[in-house]
This record gives structure tokens, C-alpha cells and sequence, in this order.
């Protein structure tokens, strides 16, 4: 499968952006990463536009703009011409469109520096952005349940989370609900315990949509590494998964064992 200078552009912000979802598409079948890289490519754009600038006014009117993208998918009319936006055009369907303007909607929480209101906001969030995502993406390949692939990639939300802790803290942001050891600890177990639960039914993902879930093998060991020592989270001690997930992909992406 050949790309187009648009999928390479997708494939080269996912690389600077997000290298571990990168790393995880290369590990997938060929034929999987056409649909990998626009979808993972919209969620770095989305993702990092609350950050680049300090004016909240512009923060929310770059998320708009990629709401509007999703309205104009989601209408099956012309979408608007860019790099990452017309891939993902040929990529999702209405009902895929519906579900990330929901994301670009959670992300408004990133733009300013209230807390989360509640256990249930927080839960949403992590459901809105790594859910929907993970969910978008396994349904794009193939059959999967959905309660499975969204138990698993709330743990995988949450391991990200507790990785960007002390980023988030820096910057102003109020990032925990529960911010001491034992709080930390009870998310991170709330997590692995999902993650564990997602596992057992492996089996009702099939071999096409695993493709979609093979960054989630990543979360354990910073799951566990914040149980096992919640200061971690803080003072910013949790593995580099990056460095320590290489063997582990490779075993992933030949067994589908995510």
C-alpha cells in the first residue's frame, strides 16, 4: 500500500507527537495503518491545540475548527482541504464523525485550569478522548465489542494521564481528583483492574481490530509502577515506555496479546 503525501504527513505528526501510538501503527498490519495514521493524527492536532497558545479565545476556536471538520464528514458534503482532514474524510463514517466531535469537546477541559468536577467528569473525560478514540479506530478495522476495547483503553487513558501528572501540575492544571498516595493508587488499581477485565475477553476483538489496541500492553507496568509506589506519579519516576516497550510490542503485534 502506497501513501499519499497526506498519510505521510499523518504518519510524521503522529511520529513527533505521539511516539508510542506511532510505534504501534508500524507494528500493525500494512493494510491497518492507512486508517491508523489520520485517525491518530486528528488526536495529536486536537490534543495539542489547548496548548499552544496561552489566549483562551484562540484555544477554543482552534478546537471549533476541527469540530467543524467533523460536522462536514458527518453531512457526507465537501470537507474542507488539509493534510490530516481530508485522510480522515475517507477514513470514518457519519457515526465515527459524531464521536470525535465528542472528543474535540472533551478537550475544552484542557484549555482552562478548573478542576474536574467529580469522579463521574473525570471517568467521561478519559471515556471522550482515549475511549472514543481506541473505539473509532478498532470498529474501522473490524468486529469488536465495545465494552472491551473501552475498558481497555480507559487503562491506557489513565496510564498516559498519570505520565503527564507532573506536566500538568506545572502548567497550572489541577490533574487528580484525589491527589495523595492513596488516591493515586486507587486510580491506578481502578485501571489495571479494567485493563485485566479487557484481557479476558481478548476473544470478542477480532485479528483485524487488535491492530487498534496494540499500544494499549504499554499501560501495565505504568499501572502497576503507580500502585506499587504512588510518589512516583508526582515526582515524575513512572518507566519509560518508551525505551522498555520494544520487545513487548514486537510480541504483541505477532500474538495480537495486547
Amino acid at each position: 500500500m502506497s501513501f499519499d503525501a497526506d498519510l505521510n504527513a499523518c504518519a510524521a505528526l503522529v511520529e513527533r507527537g505521539d511516539p508510542l501510538r506511532f510505534r504501534a501503527v508500524m507494528a500493525a498490519p500494512v493494510a491497518a495503518r492507512r486508517v491508523l495514521f489520520s485517525l491518530y493524527a486528528f488526536n495529536v492536532e486536537v490534543a495539542r491545540a489547548p496548548w499552544v497558545t496561552q489566549e483562551p479565545m484562540i484555544a477554543e476556536m482552534r478546537l471549533q475548527w476541527w469540530r467543524d471538520v467533523c460536522e462536514e464528514i458527518a453531512k457526507g458534503g465537501p470537507v474542507r482541504r488539509h493534510e490530516v482532514a481530508t485522510p480522515l474524510a475517507q477514513t470514518i463514517t457519519a457515526d465515527d464523525a459524531h464521536l470525535l466531535d465528542e472528543l474535540v469537546a472533551a478537550r475544552r477541559w484542557d484549555i482552562y485550569k478548573d478542576p474536574f468536577e467529580d469522579a463521574a467528569h473525570f471517568a467521561d473525560y478519559l471515556n471522550k478522548t482515549s475511549g472514543h478514540l481506541t473505539w473509532v479506530a478498532a470498529r474501522s478495522l473490524g468486529a469488536a465489542d465495545e465494552t472491551v476495547v473501552r475498558d481497555a483503553a480507559f487503562a491506557a487513558g489513565v496510564a498516559t494521564w498519570l505520565r503527564a501528572i507532573p506536566e500538568l501540575e506545572a502548567k497550572g492544571r489541577i490533574p487528580l481528583l484525589d491527589g495523595t498516595a492513596d488516591g493515586v493508587k486507587t486510580l491506578a488499581a481502578d485501571a489495571f483492574a479494567r485493563l485485566q477485565k479487557a484481557r479476558k475477553s481478548r476473544a470478542s476483538v477480532s485479528r483485524a481490530a487488535r491492530a487498534a489496541l496494540l499500544h494499549i500492553g504499554q499501560a501495565e507496568s505504568t499501572l502497576r509502577a503507580a500502585m506499587a509506589d504512588p510518589s512516583r506519579v508526582a515526582d515524575g519516576r513512572l518507566p519509560d515506555v518508551t525505551a522498555q516497550d520494544q520487545l513487548r510490542l514486537a510480541f504483541r503485534s505477532l500474538t495480537g496479546r495486547w
